[in-house]
C-alpha cells in the first residue's frame, strides 16, 4: 500500500473514530508504544477491569467490562507491540433512544505512539493520532507596502491567515506649506514605525512556531527589499528569510500570490506538486476535444479499462461508497456507486432482491483499479484552491492521458 493511500485511510479512520459519542464513559482508548511489553500491557488491563465491576450503573459496567475483555482477546494476537506501536478505539457508542452499539478500530499509526495511555471517557481520545496528521512543512508568509501588510503561513497545502494591518504612512506629496524635506522625513518615520509593526506582528506569529522551515517576503516594488534587508525581523527569524518575490496585492489574496510566486522555491511541496498537475490538466481541456484530459467517475472508469490513463487525480473529499451486489436467483451482478447505502436493491433481470457482497470506499476502490491499469495516482487535498476546484467542478475525478479516448 502506497504511502498516499495509507495516509488518506488513516484520515478517514479517524473521522469515524471522532464521530463515535458515548452515552457515558463507555469509549476506552488505549495506546501501547512499540517499546512497551505486551505481558504489562495485559496487567493494566486486569486491574482497570477489577476496578471497573466498582462502576455503579449496571448498563456501563457491562459495557465497559465488555470493551477491555475485547482489548485484551485482540493484545494476546500480538508477542510485541507493531513498528510504531498499536492504538485500540473499543466501546459502545450511542446507536438510538437508549441502545447502544459496540464499535472497534485498531489502528497501526504511521508514527511511533509516543506513551502508554488508557482513557475511558464519553469520546475516543484521538489527538496523539490528530498531531501526526498535521503538515509538517510550515513557512510563513509577509507581503507588505507602505500601505498594507498581511502576515500568514503556508502549512503543506494550506494557506493560513494571521493577520492584515493598514498603515497611517501619508503618500509621497507635501501639504499645507510644510517644505518637501521636513515632509519626507515625517513620510520615512510612520514608514519606518509601520515596518516596526509588521515586524512585531511577524515575529509573535513566527518565534511561537517550531519547526517553522523558511520565510517568504513578496510585495510590489522594492518596499518589500528593503523591508527583508533590514533589521525588523528578530534575528533567528532572519536567519529563515528565503527570497523577497514581486506580487501586485498585500492582502490576504497577496498570500495566495506570494506562494503561487514562489514556486520553484517551494517546488518539493505537495501543494505545488498539486497545482501543476491541476494547471496541466485545465490546459488539456482547453484544448479541442477536451486533449488528453478525462473527467467525472464514469468517464475515468471507461478510460482506466483501455489503459489509457496516465496520472489519475483523486480529490480526498470524495465521501462515496462502491457496493457491489449478487442477485443469488439468476447471479445477475451489479456495481453502484452511492452516498448511503439502499435497504434493499433489486435485481433488473428476475426482480428478485439482491445481496451485498462487497462494500468498499469510492476512492479506495477507483484508486485499486488506478493500479491495476498500471496509471500514478495522485490524491488531491481539498485544503487549496486547485483541490476545491478539482472536487466541485469535476466531482473530485479526472486523468491526464497517454493517448485520447473516445
Amino acid at each position: 500500500m502506497s504511502q498516499e493511500i495509507a495516509r488518506y485511510k488513516f484520515k478517514r479512520d479517524l473521522e469515524r473514530i471522532r464521530d463515535a459519542k458515548g452515552r457515558g464513559t463507555e469509549l476506552i482508548s488505549l495506546y501501547v508504544p512499540p517499546d512497551k511489553q505486551i505481558s504489562d500491557a495485559m496487567s493494566y488491563l486486569r486491574n482497570e477491569y477489577s476496578q471497573s465491576s466498582n462502576i455503579k450503573s449496571k448498563g456501563t459496567r457491562k459495557n465497559v467490562m465488555a470493551a477491555i475483555e475485547s482489548i485484551m482477546s485482540r493484545l494476546k494476537v500480538y508477542k510485541r507491540p507493531p513498528e510504531n506501536g498499536v492504538v485500540f478505539f473499543i466501546g459502545h457508542k450511542s446507536a438510538s433512544a437508549d441502545q447502544t452499539q459496540m464499535v472497534q478500530f485498531v489502528i497501526e499509526p504511521p508514527e511511533p505512539t509516543p506513551t502508554f495511555l488508557y482513557r475511558c471517557d464519553s469520546e475516543f481520545f484521538v489527538e496523539p493520532l490528530l498531531q501526526m496528521l498535521e503538515e509538517k512543512d510550515t513557512y510563513g508568509l509577509i507581503v507588505v507596502d507602505r500601505s498594507e501588510a498581511t502576515v500568514g503561513f503556508l502549512r503543506g497545502r494550506r494557506i493560513e491567515f494571521v493577520k492584515n494591518i493598514q498603515s497611517l504612512v501619508p503618500s509621497k506629496h507635501s501639504k499645507g506649506g510644510q517644505s518637501a524635506r521636513r515632509f519626507e522625513r515625517l513620510i520615512e518615520i510612520a514608514a519606518h514605525e509601520f515596518f516596526t509593526k509588521v515586524g512585531n506582528l511577524a515575529n509573535e506569529a513566527f518565534l511561537s512556531e517550531k519547526g517553522l522551515n523558511g520565510i517568504l517576503v513578496g510585495g510590489p516594488g522594492a518596499t518589500k527589499d528593503f523591508f527583508a534587508s533590514k533589521e525588523y525581523l528578530h534575528h533567528e527569524l532572519r536567519k529563515k528569510l528565503m527570497d523577497t518575490f514581486d506580487t501586485g496585492y498585500t492582502d490576504e489574496y497577496g498570500l495566495r500570490e506570494l506562494v503561487e510566486k514562489a514556486q520553484n522555491a517551494l517546488s518539493d511541496l505537495d501543494l505545488m506538486r498539486e497545482k501543476k498537475l491541476i494547471d496541466r490538466l485545465l490546459k488539456e481541456i482547453k484544448k479541442p476535444d477536451a486533449g488528453l484530459a478525462v473527467y467525472g467517475e464514469q468517464h475515468v472508469r471507461e478510460a482506466l479499462k483501455l489503459g489509457a490513463v496516465d496520472i489519475l487525480l483523486l480529490s480526498e473529499g470524495i465521501e462515496r461508497r462502491r457496493l457491489d451486489y449478487i442477485c443469488e436467483s439468476c447471479g445477475a451482478k451489479e456495481s453502484l456507486s452511492v452516498d448511503s447505502v439502499p435497504h434493499n436493491k433489486k435485481c433488473e433481470s428476475c426482480g428478485e432482491t439482491m445481496v451485498l457482497d462487497q462494500e468498499l470506499d469510492l476512492l479506495e476502490n477507483i484508486y485499486n483499479e488506478a493500479q491495476a491499469a498500471g496509471a500514478k495516482v495522485e490524491i488531491v487535498s481539498t485544503d487549496s484552491e486547485e483541490g476545491q476546484l478539482l472536487l466541485k467542478a469535476f466531482g473530485g475525478y479526472a486523468g491526464i492521458l497517454r493517448y485520447r479516448v473516445n
